[in-house]
């Protein structure tokens, strides 16, 4: 899982912080860091000019000597083959002794006789695509239209003032797979203030009742189905903020619809689909296992034949999507769509997972899938894809959720007792201070009981707990101390039964084995 520092720092500010030093208090509170990728680094000496003036090469029919204004005293002299810049352009100038991301230093000198001091750079040479900005062209001079200054380094200009930070997740804490599961932990670890966001969508452009059938026929499969309808739907590109924070988490911005349910997929950690509404046959949406031998084609191109015990998203007549894994191939945001349903559902992690297996195709969905989600988060992450509709102006939101809930997730309770920890972790804290570490994480209280709140799959017990206080009490402040008492060596009953029974058997002349787990039954 990446992480962008940037986006972070919405939810919990952590600026003072130095990436080292943040990566390493992280680490030690339990949320691994594997590294982190300084994104401006790889680009120096790189600002912001304007071309004041272009003429001809005299020793070439194709070349341009241009003067670019770059903030300096005087406007400096580069040479380039590019055609599509003109005066007055605001343009990426490299200057001399200036790193690019490929590796390549620029330094000045003479191309047919005109002194060259530096390079005006292309999408390319910078590292980046028109994925990240659609209005430049790809062969070419990248012409900004971002708002800058001349001279202004070129990395705020496009976005690259970030760090990535990337951790490494364990498959028991899938709430850590998104920007708000880790905001969570790094608030509690640096004891800093969590500023989460209420979804708000203002809606009201007709009632979506009637126009789509949801029906769960596998619930131990799928708990629960919720949908939203948006129409007039408006595909271009996402706003370059939105892009930014997509590129760092290592996600390639696509357009504006697309893009969003990837960013709730981050943000919340709870994967998303956007059907087009034309692709669902009679508006029936049927979540069921699928039959012998039915195909599908996925969003990849890919053909699939599948199992009776695979999930599928199906319409009145055929699989519309893997549950869980793809979406199929004619469900997708094509440039004419104008009315979309949003998916937010929950699948059981292990048919995700064994699907994802037996077709051969891990996706960042089915990998959280398989992880085990919370079905509580499914309607909140709904609802900011449409708030993002909204923002974004993307089209219309409907009033109403389309939903078949059979999910029963309901909070754990779990007894602090705070004398045990102590004992347990060999330490002296309050109950007030193991209350304050616990609420920083999210947890509730009633009396001496701990509410888990449901995205906290991994903690069922005491000792659970403790844990939890230990690693932001801090582990390295936690003393040695020597063992105390001591354990009782024999045998249990049974033990002694199970090696009574073995030494007889041996003496009748049988032979004893113990076979590795992993050896097939058939040797």
């Amino acid at each position: 899982m990446i992480l962008s520092r940037k986006w972070l720092n919405e939810f919990v500010d952590c600026s003072a912080w130095s990436d080292h030093d943040f990566s390493e208090a992280m680490t030690l509170s339990g949320s691994k860091v594997e590294t982190f990728t300084d994104l401006h680094k790889n680009i120096q000496n790189v600002v912001a000019g304007r071309i004041v003036e272009m003429v001809r090469h005299t020793n070439s029919d194709h070349m341009w000597v241009c003067q670019v204004d770059v903030g300096g005293d005087a406007p400096i002299q580069i040479v380039t083959g590019a055609q599509n810049q003109q005066v007055g352009d605001m343009v990426p100038v490299a200057l001399d002794g200036a790193l690019l991301p490929d590796g390549k230093q620029i330094h000045a000198g003479t191309l047919r006789g005109e002194a060259s001091n530096g390079m005006m750079c292309s999408l390319k040479e910078l590292g980046l695509t028109l994925h990240d900005y659609p209005y430049a062209i790809e062969d070419g001079i990248f012409v900004l239209q971002e708002e800058c200054e001349l001279g202004q380094d070129i990395r705020s200009v496009i976005g690259l003032n970030d760090t990535g930070v990337e951790f490494e997740i364990t498959s028991n804490r899938p709430d850590c797979f998104s920007v708000i599961g880790l905001a969570r932990e790094a608030a509690a670890t640096f004891d800093k203030e969590l500023k989460l966001h209420t979804p708000v969508v203002k809606a009201g452009h007709g009632d979506c009742a009637g126009l789509l059938d949801v029906k769960i026929e596998a619930p131990d499969l799928c708990p629960i189905y919720s949908a939203r309808i948006v129409k007039n739907v408006r595909v271009k590109p996402s706003p370059r903020w939105l892009r930014e924070r997509l590129r760092v988490m290592g996600v390639r911005p696509i357009n504006n619809i697309v893009d969003i349910t990837n960013y709730v997929m981050l943000e919340y950690g709870q994967p998303m689909h956007a059907f087009d509404l034309r692709s669902i046959d009679e508006g029936k949406i049927r979540v069921r296992r699928a039959k012998n031998g039915e195909k599908i084609t996925t969003l990849d191109g890919t053909n699939h034949v599948l199992t009776d015990n695979q999930l599928v998203i199906a319409d009145a007549g055929k699989p519309v999507a893997i549950a869980g894994v793809m979406g199929g191939e004619y469900s997708g945001i094509v440039d004419d769509t104008t009315t979309i349903v949003f998916e937010s559902a929950n699948f059981l992690g292990s048919s995700v997972r064994i699907t994802a297996r037996d077709q051969g195709m891990r996706t960042d969905a089915s990998s959280r899938y398989e992880k085990g989600l919370d079905p509580n988060n499914c309607i909140p992450a709904l609802n900011r894809a449409c708030e993002l509709v909204e923002l974004l102006d993307a089209g219309d939101v409907m009033d109403g959720i389309i939903m078949d809930d059979h999910s029963k997730a309901l909070p754990r309770k779990i007894p602090l007792e705070a004398d045990w920890i102590n004992r347990f972790l060999d330490l002296s804290l309050s109950g007030e201070e193991m209350r304050t570490i616990l609420s920083n994480l999210g947890c509730q209280f009633d009396g001496d009981l701990v509410i888990v709140p449901t995205y906290r799959p991994d903690l069922v017990h005491k000792a659970d707990i403790a844990e939890e206080i230990a690693r932001f009490y801090g582990y390295n402040k936690i003393p040695s101390t020597s063992i105390r008492g001591g354990a009782q060596g024999k045998y249990s009953a049974r033990q002694k039964f199970d090696q009574t029974i073995s030494r007889t058997m041996l003496a009748a002349g049988l032979s004893e084995i113990m076979t590795y787990s992993f050896v097939s039954p058939k040797v």
